[in-house]
């Protein structure tokens, strides 16, 4: 992860510092959310204000955007300015580089909360546990590949980087852990985080049977056509290509249904 002095970076649970104090030998000033009352007091004994803000936090509460509206710290803007403010971002705005070693309890909803903030985002690089991370970037036909890879590659390009073994924490743990990279699409490869929510739960939901017998008849209720999939598959199968484009379809028709029941409810307008 290569920093500029005017990135706007953010940790997420920096607990007791190792990653924060390395980030701050390349940064004059960053971010960092803690939720734990005794580790906010303990960060903000060691680091300066102007080094360090903690903001006291649950982080899937927290409102990221926010931050990408602060400007820069003195010592970065007089340094080099590499496009600091992106358009994309908005008038002013820097975009995030959010870090952390995330718990794998808050792991999934955290993931799925950060897509809303995409569009202030340069990148994301988190440690979980291999396995999980493997999941989350796995293709098609992978043993790891579901539910939440798929729906997060809707607008994450999603890197596995390396591993980090136990012997690198203290007290080790059992299993090994990774760190990946999540770099925003330019694009979203889907329209609705709720529908394809649905889609997927629907096709994941018992993952060992053909989706003739789950997905398939799940989307006929809904007059959803599904003329890609021939039935005898698994969901482990599909391309993500294929889940984004029923996800849409879902969207149509449930706007379309909306649309009616408005129209329905719409009283005629009589003329003299």
């Amino acid at each position: 992860m290569a920093l500029r002095p005017d990135d706007q970076v953010v940790e997420i649970g920096p607990g007791l510092a190792a990653l924060t104090q390395q980030l701050l030998t390349q940064l004059p000033h960053m971010h960092a959310v803690e939720l734990d009352r005794d580790l906010v007091a303990r960060l903000r004994r060691r680091f300066l204000p102007e080094q360090l803000t903690v903001h006291e936090a649950d982080a899937l509460r927290f409102d990221f955007s926010q931050l990408a509206s602060l400007p820069a710290t003195k010592e970065a803007s007089e340094g080099p300015q590499l496009d600091a403010l992106d358009p994309i971002a908005g008038p002013g705005r820097r975009k995030l580089r959010i870090v952390g070693n995330l718990p794998y309890n808050i792991s999934s909803p955290l993931l799925v909360r950060l897509i809303d903030l995409t569009p202030v985002v340069q990148d994301q690089h988190f440690m979980l546990q291999k396995e999980v991370v493997e999941r989350l970037a796995a293709g098609p036909g992978e043993s790891a590949y579901g539910r939440l890879g798929v729906l997060l590659q809707a607008w994450y390009d999603i890197e596995f980087l390396f591993e980090v073994g136990p012997q690198a924490f203290d007290p080790p743990p059992r299993v090994d852990s990774a760190v990946f990279r999540m770099r925003p699409l330019a694009a979203p490869q889907v329209r609705s985080l709720p529908a394809l929510e649905a889609v997927l739960a629907a096709g994941f939901g018992q993952r060992r049977k053909m989706l003739r017998g789950t997905l398939l008849p799940w989307l006929a209720a809904r007059d959803v056509s599904a003329p890609e999939i021939g039935g005898t598959e698994r969901a482990e199968e599909i391309p993500q290509a294929i889940w984004y484009r029923l996800a849409d379809r879902l969207t149509e028709r449930m706007a379309d249904r909306r649309e009616g029941r408005q129209a329905e409810h719409t009283p005629d307008v009589v003329s003299d």
